[in-house]
């Protein structure tokens, strides 16, 4: 089985304008779309599209239709131009008791040689807004391990930031460990930056439960952990961004892979 769990901590550090950091225990779920609808057969306290301690809904992703979640990728893709993946890999958070945000779902595709063909950042603010960016792996070697991307901002996320920033992504396949960094930065360098780091363990009813057990409130932690830290932020006085809303739930854009400076990018993304 492809699918896993991975237990670890996510940090974030704000740089500027005032330094601020935080950090929590979280257990995120690495879901191969091919085995998601067996997933609930083979557990008990686990469910798709209905009800149980833990669950997966269709409609929490993509374009919040509940379609199948592999169409909507590969079709992403193929605007993009990327090959059909054989395989696609999801990092995300389950419903736990009915619920779950989650903030930054990536999609992990893979050719049938699982070689890396593109990534894609699946972003969603509290607005209940989407955008996916989509960053073809076209440099990827034989045996390459980490990647490191990078894309304009799109979508307002953080009441403190502004649009005009570029995301840097820096990203190991799963494996035994993962490791999913972002760096967000402007034209005076580095603002802000989150680090999930886990360890992987094996899907299993046992494993399920201690989640539930170790981690009860983890959906709700996260959406409370954001607007405490919101809060925090605010009485420190930095400066709250309007907020302009997107014209649709869901939109994309492509990135680029590499580390080139900001002109190189811009010339780049058109």
């Amino acid at each position: 089985m492809n699918s896993a769990v991975y237990w670890g901590h996510l940090m974030h550090n704000r740089i500027r304008p005032r330094k601020h950091r935080f950090a929590y225990r979280v257990a995120s779920w690495l879901v191969d779309l091919d085995e998601l609808d067996t997933l609930h057969q083979r557990f008990r306290f686990f469910s798709v599209d209905r009800f149980n301690l833990l669950s997966f809904f269709r409609k929490d992703f993509g374009d919040g239709s509940g379609r199948d979640l592999k169409v909507q990728v590969e079709g992403l893709l193929a605007e993009n131009e990327v090959p059909a993946p054989a395989r696609i890999l999801m990092f995300c958070y389950p419903r736990v008791l009915g619920y779950a945000f989650n903030p930054l779902t990536v999609y992990y595709c893979f050719s049938s040689e699982q070689k890396l063909l593109a990534l894609i950042y699946e972003v969603t603010n509290t607005f209940g807004e989407r955008h996916s960016y989509v960053i073809p792996a076209e440099k990827a070697k034989d045996g390459q391990v980490f990647f490191h991307q990078a894309v304009e901002k799109q979508l307002h996320v953080s009441p403190f930031f502004n649009t005009d920033c570029q995301y840097g992504f820096r990203v190991q396949l799963p494996g035994k460990t993962i490791k999913l960094s972002i760096n967000l930065n402007n034209d005076e360098g580095k603002l802000f930056a989150a680090v999930f780091k886990g360890t992987r363990q094996t899907l299993s009813d046992f494993n399920i439960l201690k989640q539930l057990l170790v981690l009860p409130l983890q959906a709700i932690k996260v959406i409370l952990a954001i607007h405490w830290e919101a809060l925090r932020l605010f009485f420190k006085g930095i400066k709250v961004v309007r907020h302009v809303p997107k014209a649709r739930f869901f939109s994309w854009s492509r990135g680029w892979s590499g580390h080139p400076d900001r002109q190189e990018q811009k010339n780049q993304s058109g």
